[in-house]
């Protein structure tokens, strides 16, 4: 059949009858084929993809993707709408040299877009306190090992973080110097006391003294907390999503959570030195 060849009383679905064209003088026009298929200029000026009867024997026509009809404009927007756009994922790596992209979204609003970070908010549930820190490191990811190798900062990602700030934050709150190395020898004793004592503490008036000591008396520390003090890091988890809102905040790893992932991750260092081995 020749292109510019003139149809009238079209089919849809094989044997259900003519359905397009069915006029009197109405006629759709062939202006393509596509192998097997043809594309048809209808009298109301639409081209139509979908012609199951010339499709060589298609029974069912297919409802188009998205839910569009045969009367629809896919035909003349056959890729997809502007609301319905997928954008390229963040991947936001873990730099010194922050990078945060605003990116204009539907309605006018606006997202925040993190290429590269390396502080956030960290809070500690059971002091009740938050410090904005460094993020030191990737330990664990639960869906993809690559993220970690990748240094990739994702919501849920298992992170280390400086543990300065609440180190600082304690010994204010509680007085007490907590992660310090216990073990000295005489040595430095001996040497600290031919300084002179160049290290002082503050003084502090009794109803700070004694301030301090209440708060001392019904506290207690984790032990794998007060052990992650002792190296300088802390595990958190990053609860915010940095490459929506153009943030890493997170909150300090506690009790059974805290456990479950020290297990997850010498697991993984075991199964890591096996296979080097």
């Amino acid at each position: 059949m020749p292109l510019g060849t003139t149809l009238h009383n079209i089919e849809i679905t094989l044997g259900k009858g003519g359905q397009l064209a069915r006029a009197v003088g109405a006629v759709a026009k062939l202006i393509a084929k596509e192998g097997k298929s043809a594309i048809l200029k209808l009298p109301s000026g639409k081209v139509s993809h979908e012609t199951p009867c010339i499709r060589g024997g298609q029974l069912e026509a297919r409802r188009r993707p998205g839910g569009r009809s045969e009367t629809s404009d896919y035909h003349f927007f056959p890729g997809l709408r502007r609301y319905e756009l997928g954008r390229q994922p963040a991947n936001t790596k873990l730099s010194s040299n922050k990078t945060v992209r605003r990116v204009r979204v539907r309605g006018g609003n606006v997202k925040w877009r993190a290429l590269r970070l390396d502080t956030g908010n960290y809070s500690w549930g059971s002091e009740a306190v938050t410090r904005k820190t460094r993020i030191l490191d990737v330990v664990y990811n639960a869906s993809n090992n690559e993220l970690v190798r990748t240094q990739t900062l994702v919501k849920s990602a298992i992170v280390q973080v400086d543990a300065a700030p609440f180190k600082q934050w304690y010994l204010q709150h509680y007085g007490v110097d907590i992660g310090r190395k216990k073990k000295t020898t005489a040595k430095k004793e001996t040497t600290e006391e031919g300084e002179g004592g160049a290290t002082e503490e503050t003084k502090k008036s009794n109803h700070v003294l004694r301030k301090l000591e209440k708060r001392q008396q019904d506290h207690r520390l984790d032990p794998h907390i007060e052990e992650q003090f002792g190296s300088g890091r802390l595990l958190a988890s990053i609860s915010s999503r940095p490459g929506q809102c153009g943030r890493a905040d997170g909150y300090i790893l506690e009790g059974k959570e805290l456990e479950f992932y020290m297990k997850k991750i010498q697991r993984k260092k075991g199964k890591g030195s096996a296979g080097a081995a």
